[in-house]
């Protein structure tokens, strides 16, 4: 097992290097340019588009507000808490920078695929929405091969980092917080995941709208209260945050030391796993939402983004590094609660607390968006009948990841988003002449 660990590690490593970083930040600069910097003119208007209702006979199966919540449960999970940490701990305060810029320049790629996700969706035998990458990949980008390979990577994704490791996570917060063995853990999360999953989108979107505003808000607030106790530390910590995003950090404290491409690395590599610009998740949930406007709804799944790298992910960043923790040699979600309990001092470890019920529902809401994106593209490979199959499947495995060793897994995580962003970045700039068409003439764009 070790060894197939370190082998794993090894092709995450090698699949996580230059080249994929550069494709990911280049598709994302290049996307940028080419809609006039649009997640910088429109991300007032887009949150005003929350607020608009959908028209009674626009298609779709969910409204666009819970299109967004779908997405963001999926997004906003252990890497706002763990990743974010583990970026900071090997990549140096530095990291955050670089998981800002990602995010900025993020928006613009994931306004393009989900507008094409909306363009390109269909409407299935059942009557439900059905769309993705896989379908704007062979039926706009043209090619069957590839949405294959994005389809049984996302699949395998929603498996691996979108099961097993929630799973995981929600089992070791779970014992650390209440001292509840893994496997009652497991078992507890399968049957309320199971309730929300096998009724479908519809309630997934409506357990979505209401779960995902609460625990993003008691994060967010936790973490506020912090900075605002530290208020004095805020304009060093900013500012060394900065520095160290273009100059090496030495060792110090139980930190090792990291040079610049080390904090562009994992800062880009850890911000890309939270917010998902350029791996083509996020559309397959915008794809059903009620609109008839796919650059509408596009708009609005772009906030999704800004939430997730520009808010929260800076909350955890801003909270590790103001309260001095991102020295101590502690890494992923412990230098988190480290960091909470240190900036809530005389609160019966009240920042510890909000980071474990944090990690619990941010977790647990990723279980409900990634079931939603693997049962898609199941039904992309194999067809309507093999939903129910897969929906069991996905229950059965929580139970088994809250009592798997996890290292071995994320290596797994890696490896796979990194070949399920592949064909999605090639598709993205293939089709994005079309995409900057559309941006030149939709009144919502200009």
């Amino acid at each position: 097992m070790e060894t197939l660990t370190a082998l794993t590690g090894s092709l995450a490593g090698f699949l996580w290097g230059p080249p994929m970083l550069i494709f990911l930040g280049g598709t994302a600069v290049y996307l940028t340019f080419g809609l006039r910097g649009i997640q910088f003119r429109k991300t007032y208007h887009a949150f005003m588009l929350l607020w608009k209702p959908s028209g009674e006979q626009e298609k779709g199966d969910i409204t666009p507000f819970q299109a967004l919540t779908t997405a963001l449960a999926a997004t906003v999970g252990t890497g706002n808490i763990a990743g974010v940490a583990t970026a900071i701990a090997t990549g140096g305060p530095g990291a955050l920078f670089w998981m800002w810029l990602m995010g900025l320049m993020g928006m613009a790629t994931k306004f393009s695929e989900i507008f094409l996700a909306l363009t390109f969706r269909k409407v299935g035998p059942d009557g439900r929405m059905m769309g993705g990458p896989m379908y704007y990949i062979e039926h706009g980008f043209g090619s069957k091969k590839l949405a294959t390979v994005f389809a049984f990577c996302c699949l395998a994704g929603s498996l691996g980092p979108g099961n097993l490791v929630q799973s995981h996570s929600i089992a070791v917060a779970a014992k650390d917080l209440l001292g509840v063995p893994p496997l009652l853990t497991g078992i507890i999360s399968a049957v309320l995941v199971a309730l929300v999953i096998l009724g479908g989108i519809v309630r997934i979107g409506k357990v979505t709208e209401r779960l995902v505003p609460l625990m993003a808000g008691l994060y967010f607030a936790g973490g506020v209260m912090i900075l605002i106790l530290n208020i004095d530390k805020l304009p060093d910590a900013l500012w060394l945050v900065l520095h160290s995003a273009f100059h090496p950090v030495a060792a110090v404290g139980g930190f090792a030391g990291a040079t610049v491409k080390s904090a562009i690395h994992f800062g880009v590599a850890r911000g890309t796993f939270s917010n998902e610009s350029g791996l083509g998740s996020a559309p397959i949930a915008h794809a059903a939402a009620k609109t008839d406007k796919p650059a509408r709804q596009a708009l609005i799944g772009m906030i999704g983004v800004f939430i997730d790298t520009l808010v929260i992910c800076s909350i955890t960043g801003l909270v590790i590094v103001i309260t001095g923790q991102w020295d101590s040699g502690v890494n992923g979600a412990e230098l988190t609660i480290d960091a909470f309990d240190a900036g809530l001092p005389g609160m019966l470890h009240g920042g510890g607390v909000i980071v474990s019920v944090g990690l619990i529902l941010f977790a647990f809401t990723t279980f409900i968006g990634w079931s939603y994106y693997g049962l898609q593209c199941v039904e992309y490979l194999f067809g309507l009948e093999a939903a129910h199959t897969y929906r069991w499947v996905f229950v059965a495995l929580i139970v088994v990841g809250s009592l798997l060793k996890i290292d071995l897994v994320w290596n797994i995580v890696d490896i796979l988003v990194a070949v399920m962003a592949i064909p999605n970045l090639i598709a993205l700039l293939g089709m994005s002449r079309m995409i900057f068409r559309t941006a030149r003439t939709e009144p919502d764009l200009n």
